[in-house]
Order: C-alpha cells, then sequence, then structure tokens
C-alpha cells in the first residue's frame, strides 16, 4: 500500500532574546499496540486590516492653551521567566557549537569516506567547560555540487539505546550511508553520555534536552568546519524514534537553523505520553515518585511541568518543513502519536507532512522506499 500524505502550511518565524543556559534533556523511545484505524487522508488547513489612517490637524493658535497633563508613567511588566528545566529555557539559550575534528577513517568506498568526529556543545553548567560530543561523519566524494558553498548536509538524531552499551554511531547506521551515497553529509550525532561523549551529570534530572542542545551544536561545528565544507542554508535535521522527540524541540528551539526537519517513527510530542510508556511500566510508583522528589513531579502531580519539557506547546515556533514518516505496524510508537503531531502542527501553521507505510517500528521491507521519500523531500527543500 501506498503512502498516505496530510500536509499543513508554513508560519513565519519569531525573534528571542539569548540567555544563559541551564542544562537541559528529554524522554525515552517507545511501546504501545498501535491503534486500528488506517489514517484517513484529509487535506489539511491553510491559515492567511486594514487600519485606515488619519491626517493630523494643525491646532489654531491665538489662543492660550492649557498645558498638556502628562500620562502617569507605566510601570514595564518583567516576563516571567521559564522553568531552567523546559523547551522554553532551552530557546532562549545560547546553544554553542563548533570545532569539528576529523578523527580516524572509519570506512572509504567508491561514494563517500566516514571519519570519527568529535565537535563542541553548550556546556553542563556555569563555568564549565563545553561538552565533546563524539559522533561519526559520511562525506560524499567528489566535490561539493554547488562549489564554494559546499554540501547539504543531515545532522541524525538516533533513538533510545542504554548509554551503557551504545556504541559510537549506533543507531542511524543505514541511514547515514543511504545518505552520504545521494550526495548529503551526514552527521551522526552520539550526544552527550554516549560513546566517547563527555558525561552531564544532570542529563536525567534534566530529561535528556541536552539532547537537543547537542544535534544545535552539530549543525553549527558542519557550519564553521574547515575540512568539509558544507552549505549553512542547506543543513536538515534527522530524528528516528527518541530522536524524532529530539529533532522536534530543536526546530522548536532555534527556528532558521535548520532547513528541514524529519522524523521517522518518532516518539509522542507530549513528554507525559512517553513517560507513561516507557518509564512508569519498569518502576513501581512509589519507586519513581521517590527518584523524582526534589526535581519534579510525575505527570500527574505536576503537569505543567510535563508541558514544559514537550515540544507539541512550542510547535508555533517552528518555521521549518516537516516530514514525519510512521509504520501502520508500529508497536513500539503507537502510529496514533504521529497522527497528533502532524495535527498539532498543522493547528500551528508549520508545513507538515505524514507519510504512512505497511511496516513496524524498524523499517524493514519499508526502508528503501521511505528513504526515497526522505531524500525527495529533502532535495525540494535543499535543492541543489
Amino acid at each position: 500500500m501506498g503512502p498516505v500524505t496530510h500536509t499543513g502550511a508554513m508560519d513565519g518565524l519569531r525573534l528571542r532574546a539569548a540567555t544563559a543556559l541551564a542544562p537541559l534533556l528529554l524522554l525515552v523511545g517507545c511501546s504501545e499496540t498501535p491503534s486500528a484505524d488506517e489514517p484517513a487522508s484529509t487535506p489539511a488547513p491553510s491559515a492567511t486590516s486594514e487600519s485606515p489612517s488619519e491626517d493630523a490637524t494643525a491646532t489654531p493658535t491665538g489662543e492660550p492653551t492649557e498645558e498638556p497633563t502628562e500620562e502617569p508613567a507605566v510601570e514595564p511588566v518583567e516576563e516571567e521567566s521559564p522553568n531552567p528545566i523546559s523547551v522554553a529555557a532551552l530557546a532562549r539559550a545560547e546553544l554553542a557549537g563548533g570545532d569539528l575534528r576529523l578523527g580516524a577513517v572509519r570506512e572509504r568506498s567508491a561514494a563517500f569516506t566516514s571519519y570519527d568526529v568529535t565537535f563542541a556543545s553548550t556546556t553542563a553548567g556555569e563555568g564549565t567547560a563545553p561538552l565533546r560530543i563524539s559522533g561519526v561523519l559520511n562525506v560524499p566524494t567528489g566535490r561539493p555540487p554547488q562549489g564554494d558553498q559546499g554540501w547539504p548536509a543531515v545532522v541524525l538524531a538516533h533513538g533510545y539505546i542504554d548509554p551503557a552499551v551504545y556504541v559510537r554511531g549506533q543507531g542511524m547506521t543505514r541511514e547515514r550511508g543511504y545518505l552520504a551515497e545521494r550526495g548529503f553529509v551526514a552527521l551522526h550525532v552520539d550526544y552527550r553520555n554516549h560513546a566517547e561523549s563527555t558525561d552531564d551529570p544532570r542529563i536525567e534530572t534534566a530529561v535528556r534536552l541536552g539532547y537537543s542542545a547537542d544535534v544545535v551544536a552539530a549543525a553549527r561545528a558542519l557550519t564553521d568546519s574547515r575540512d568539509v565544507r558544507v552549505d549553512p542554508d542547506r543543513i536538515a535535521l534527522f530524528g528516528r524514534s527518541m530522536g524524532g522527540g529530539v529533532m522536534l524541540k530543536a526546530l522548536a528551539a532555534e527556528p532558521g537553523l535548520f532547513a528541514a526537519g524529519t522524523g521517522w517513527a518518532s516518539v509522542s510530542s507530549l513528554e507525559a505520553e512517553n513517560f507513561d510508556q516507557f518509564q512508569r511500566p519498569d518502576a513501581p510508583v512509589a519507586e519513581l515518585r521517590a527518584s523524582y522528589r526534589g526535581r519534579h513531579g510525575l505527570p500527574g502531580e505536576d503537569p505543567e511541568f510535563w508541558r514544559g519539557v514537550s515540544s507539541r506547546p512550542a510547535f508555533d515556533q517552528i518555521t521549518e518543513p516537516v516530514l514525519l514518516v510512521h509504520g501502520r505496524l508500529d508497536d513500539t510508537c503507537p502510529p496514533r502519536w504521529a497522527r497528533a503531531s502532524q495535527r498539532a502542527l498543522t493547528a500551528a501553521g508549520v508545513d507538515s507532512t505524514l507519510e504512512w507505510y505497511d511496516d513496524g517500528h524498524a523499517f524493514g521491507p519499508a526502508f528503501v522506499a521511505a528513504m526515497d521519500r526522505t531524500v525527495r523531500f529533502l532535495r525540494t527543500r535543499m535543492p541543489a
């Protein structure tokens, strides 16, 4: 069965003030039986005063006039600072990135060369040195199609793998190679606390929002690199499973940085749903409550906090087109999550598309078809 498409409309971007970063991060992978109803193909709604002006009239002179009375000064209202662990705080932060360093060659083929790399990301806290994030970089063979402007590039945000067993570049090896063979520089981000990356001791307390900071840093590292020529206007972000949530938060926090976003088999855009699916089943409620005491409550106890660390309430900040790809048979991340996220993106004015395939969470039989669709989307949004 071919893909079913839902589309939406794009809104404009906003301006934000930058402030110092508090360390931040996201929730997990996925697991529930998908809903049985097939997605219906429905057209997405699209969004679109005129105020009369009057000429000022001169006041006749000659008659004495009263001195104008001064209006009482209005005290400026200070904007309330967001919770330091929130997508809003991530958006206010100065998310740093750069110093891409190429290490050992992992693989060399006719189509691309693969390198171990590291780059700098946002600090773990005030007074600390920048984190070093490890990853794997695939660079196509030959010269960029746009000469001095450089290659189009894709930053890859992998899904949940226990950091205790995770190894460099794990989780999106197929996608990284597929993209490089088709002329995209592909940078797989390991995230902090993974592989050879620096550990951030507050990773779990901050609900993994720092992963989104790391993919933002990766884009800036590609832009600044002297070793790899990348077009700064053609960098996309591609997230898988948990990485789909990382992608949406990064787009909301840094509108205009990426040219497009893609999410495959993504987690929910509401973190309370992710918590209920992936963490609550693994431990008794009393144990979970104890582990969060002094930090924040469980979703039922502190719903405002859990909305604050979710991407969905911030969808109106996203300015890039988004492609969501999901399997109808996904028994890890329920298909209803993809439908809900795409509808919310459309309602927020985001140019969004949802493609369905007859496949599960890992994308086996439909992998090539889904990657071809993703490449077409990227080439449309980042033309050569």
